[in-house]
C-alpha cells in the first residue's frame, strides 16, 4: 500500500437512503443469507455422509456449496449489519481484503462450473472410461487447481490496487468493496489498471462461459447415441448445472464488459449475484436431483431419531 495514502477509513453509500427501506432490506436480506448457509450446509454435510453421493459429480457439488457459502459470507453479513447503520464504514485494509476474497471465491467458483462440466462431458461421452479418467486423485487435483486459479487471479487484482494513491474522497458509491468503485477514488489516472482489471476480470468468465457452452453442445449432441432413460437422466443433470451457470454469468458479465457512469444499476445487479443465487443454488440442485433429495431426507430422518433418544 502506498505510503501517501491519507485515506484510512471508507465510507459506503449503500444500496437505499431511506432508513424505511434500508429496515426491510434487513427483514429481507437475514433470512435468504441464513437460507444461503443453511442449504449449501446441508449439501456437503449430506455429501460428506451419504454413500449415495460419493460420485465425482457430488464431490464437485459439495466444494462448489462451499465456495458459495465463503463467497456470500465474504459481502453479505456486513452489508446486512450496515443496513441498521447509520453510516457504513471500512477501514481501507478492509476493503483491500474484502475485494480479495470477493474475487477469489468469484474465480474459483467460475472454475469450478467448468470442472463440473468437465465431469458431465466425460460420464456421458466417455462412460466406459469415466471412473479412470475421474479418479479420486484427478477429481483433488481440479479442485486444488480451481483454488489456485482464484488465488493468483484474486492476487493480480490487489497488487494493481495497493499501487494506487487514495488522498480523498472517501465515500465508495456501492454496498461493498470492489474494484471500479474504488478505483473512481483513485487520486490519479487509473486507465491502465482499470484495462489491466477489465481484462483479467472480463476474460476468466466469458473464456470459461465459451468453454461451458461448447462442453454442453457437445454433451448434447452425444446424448443422442443414449437411451430415452439415459437422456433423460443426463438432461436432468446438466439441466440444474446450466440453470446455476446462467444465473452466475449473466450478472458477472453484465458488470465487468460494460461501461457506466453510474453504479445505481451495478448495484442493484450485485444483491442479485452477492445476496440471491448463493440460496438458488442449492434448491436447484436439491430439486432435480434425487439422489440429493434422497440422501437430504435420510440426513433429517437421523437428525429427528437422535433428537428422540
Amino acid at each position: 500500500m502506498a505510503r501517501t495514502n491519507n485515506v484510512t477509513e471508507l465510507i459506503f453509500t449503500g444500496l437505499f437512503q431511506d432508513p424505511d427501506v434500508q429496515r426491510v432490506c434487513f427483514v429481507v436480506f437475514l433470512p435468504v443469507y441464513l437460507a444461503t448457509v443453511v442449504g449449501n450446509g446441508l449439501i456437503v454435510l449430506a455429501v460428506s455422509v451419504s454413500k449415495s453421493l460419493q460420485s465425482p459429480m457430488y464431490f464437485f457439488l459439495s466444494y462448489l456449496s462451499l465456495v458459495e457459502i465463503s463467497y456470500s459470507s465474504t459481502v453479505v453479513p456486513k452489508f446486512i449489519r450496515d443496513l441498521l447503520a447509520e453510516i457504513k464504514t471500512i477501514s481501507l485494509e478492509g476493503c483491500l481484503a474484502q475485494i480479495f476474497f470477493f474475487h477469489f471465491f468469484g474465480v474459483t467458483e467460475i472454475f469450478l462450473f467448468v470442472v463440473m462440466a468437465y465431469d458431465r462431458y466425460v460420464a456421458i461421452c466417455k462412460p466406459l472410461h469415466y471412473m479412470n479418467i475421474m479418479s479420486r486423485q484427478v477429481c483433488h487435483l481440479l479442485v486444488a487447481g480451481s483454488w489456485l486459479g482464484g488465488f493468483f487471479h484474486s492476487i493480480i487484482q490487489i497488487f494493481i490496487t495497493i499501487q494506487l494513491p487514495f488522498c480523498g474522497p472517501n465515500v465508495i458509491d456501492h454496498y461493498f468493496c470492489d474494484l471500479l468503485p474504488l478505483f473512481k477514488l483513485a487520486c490519479t489516472d487509473t486507465f491502465v489498471e482499470g484495462l489491466t482489471v477489465l481484462a483479467n476480470s472480463g476474460l476468466i468468465p466469458v473464456c470459461s462461459l465459451f468453454i461451458l457452452v461448447s462442453s454442453y453442445i457437445v454433451i448434447l449432441v452425444n446424448l443422442r447415441k443414449h437411451s430415452a432413460e439415459g437422456r433423460r437422466k443426463a438432461l436432468s443433470t446438466c439441466a440444474s448445472h446450466i440453470m446455476v451457470v446462467i444465473l452466475f454469468f449473466g450478472p458477472a458479465i453484465f458488470l465487468y464488459m460494460r461501461s457506466s457512469s453510474t453504479f445505481t444499476e451495478d448495484k442493484l445487479v450485485a444483491v442479485f449475484y452477492t445476496v440471491i443465487t448463493p440460496m438458488l443454488n442449492p434448491i436447484i440442485y436439491t430439486l432435480r436431483n434425487a439422489e440429493v433429495k434422497i440422501a437430504m431426507r435420510k440426513l433429517w430422518s437421523k437428525k429427528q431419531h437422535s433428537v428422540m433418544v
